[in-house]
């Protein structure tokens, strides 16, 4: 009898770091490793790591000495790093965290099992050394499907062949790039990877350097991806990559998400299907008309505006400004009056003047977003805009950063009391303690957005989606009473 090998993965970061991990999830069990929820009770501890900005790679340091102090006193035995914080620093961060067993980055990830193993015995994994990832994949987007032996996480591995006997909950290789994956929990939503990387070079943004270059996923591997999920019980599917609005660029068809949507919302059992990671300057009319009027897709719209002055988008290479932007949500708001927008700001950019603040000010006072997330610029790694001279003073930005959340912190809690009075379709993701029923509207994202209390005199299981109506708010949550229940939840699904 094999000998018994568990393995416990922690997932910091983004809705994509989350595919990664049920990716590695799959690969591991596919090896015969046994999945288990808690660190402590894991042979290795696997941080999926962030290393966006400097708060999140303090959290990810933080998670690793965490799982490294069960050596001490628990089964855990070896503690590894993966993750886009171990793809970007890789063998820097092996030597400024010797707590670490393992630095492995995405390229590790098809022999993440025989990586395990040989730490798990003792022996010694070499820490990868980083590469900008953006010259790996051909410079035109075309070719880009055509290059194998290219790590992408979520993508799978053409080289690749799935074991023909695969554990019970691990899904199959569906198409030649498409990923083992096991999921981690029981939640009716999941995460579908559109693509991975970005050909943008905002100035403030270090990610295309370690996730590379944009490349897409195949339409018949999305497709596959989310009819598994269904299987699983999972209700509502969010479609991610660093930018869905580039999806189909490199496949021939700049409007393939089009032509996409309406196909997983149609897949059986699937109830909602959300876009997240939207670029105001690539909105196309008919993205527009397909996200506000397909049935079962959410008219959500995760705008990526920044700011709003134009001289500061600049700067940061981008575009646009405060009258388009509120030009193109006016015309999101024509097509459908209650669709769902979103945005996180960067404030005390070097160069942000008083009038660009007050400038970003008028754009977020008259956006009417459901949601807003503001970050206090710094210095990244690599990025052009840590080169720039006129920064902004730490103590100023820390001002800045106060006053702008406040004002969010004000108008989001204004756009949930508009909100009163509005019908609107949830979907139940908990029964708490504290709260009792708590799921989504349309316009709330997993994690991000808030989120709906429901008054019901049923009992409702997680995945039943209800029409309810809103009859209360509580900052960005609404307070809402059940008029209909529709579906069936994910216990009672799966038990079929």
């Amino acid at each position: 009898m094999p000998e018994r090998r568990t393995v416990a993965l922690v997932t910091l970061g983004c809705a994509r770091n989350e595919v990664d991990s049920e990716e590695l999830a799959g690969r591991l069990a596919a090896d015969g490793w046994e999945l288990v929820e808690e660190a402590a009770d894991a042979d290795v501890a696997v941080v999926n790591t962030c290393g966006f900005v400097e708060a999140a790679k303090k959290d990810s340091v933080d998670a690793l000495l965490e799982a490294n102090d069960l050596k001490d006193h628990g089964r855990t035995q070896a503690v590894v790093a993966v993750g886009c914080m171990a793809e970007r620093y890789g063998k820097e961060l092996a030597e400024a965290l010797p707590e670490a067993d393992g630095v492995l980055g995405f390229d590790d990830y098809t022999d993440i099992s025989d990586r395990l193993q040989t730490i798990l015995s003792g022996g010694n994994v070499q820490a990868h050394a980083p590469r900008d990832r953006r010259k790996l994949l051909p410079i035109s987007p075309a070719e880009r499907q055509q290059a194998d032996g290219v790590a992408l996480p979520g993508h799978g591995d053409a080289l690749a062949s799935a074991p023909e006997d695969l554990p019970e909950g691990v899904a199959p290789k569906s198409g030649p790039r498409a990923p083992l994956r096991r999921r981690l929990d029981a939640s009716p939503v999941a995460s579908v990877k559109l693509a991975s990387g970005c050909d943008r070079r905002c100035t403030f943004c270090a990610i295309p350097s370690f996730r590379g270059s944009f490349i897409s996923r195949r339409p018949s591997d999305v497709l596959g991806e989310t009819r598994w999920l269904a299987e699983q019980g999972v209700k509502e599917i969010m479609l991610v990559s660093e930018n869905n609005t580039s999806y189909g660029k490199d496949l021939g068809d700049i409007r393939l998400l089009e032509t996409l949507l309406p196909e997983l919302a149609a897949v059986d059992g699937i109830e909602r299907i959300r876009v997240s990671y939207l670029q105001p300057a690539e909105m196309r009319p008919g993205l527009i008309d397909v996200l506000t009027g397909t049935d079962k897709v959410a008219p959500y719209f995760d705008l990526s505006f920044q700011h709003s002055a134009p001289g500061v988008l600049r700067a940061m290479r981008r575009f646009g400004g405060t009258d388009s932007f509120l030009e193109l949500l006016e015309t999101i708001r024509t097509k459908a009056p209650q669709a769902g927008a979103r945005s996180n700001f960067i404030v005390g950019f070097p160069g942000e003047s008083e009038s660009d603040l007050a400038e970003l000010e008028r754009f977020i006072t008259e956006a009417r977003l459901d949601a807003i997330g503001v970050f206090g610029y710094s210095d990244e790694d690599g990025t052009e805009a840590a080169s720039y001279e006129d920064k902004v003073d730490p103590d100023e930005v820390a001002e800045r950063l106060a006053r702008v959340s406040r004002l969010a912190e004000e108008l989001t809690a204004q756009r949930a009391e508009e909100r009163i009075g509005e019908t609107v379709r949830v979907l139940v993701d908990r029964i708490d303690d504290e709260d009792g029923l708590v799921g989504r509207a349309a316009h709330q994202a997993p994690e991000t957005d808030g989120s709906t209390l429901l008054s019901t005199g049923q009992e409702l299981l997680p995945g039943r989606m209800v029409e309810a109506k809103v009859v209360g708010s509580e900052g960005v949550d609404l307070v809402a009473e059940v008029l209909s229940v529709g579906g069936t939840g994910c216990t009672e699904e799966a038990g079929r």
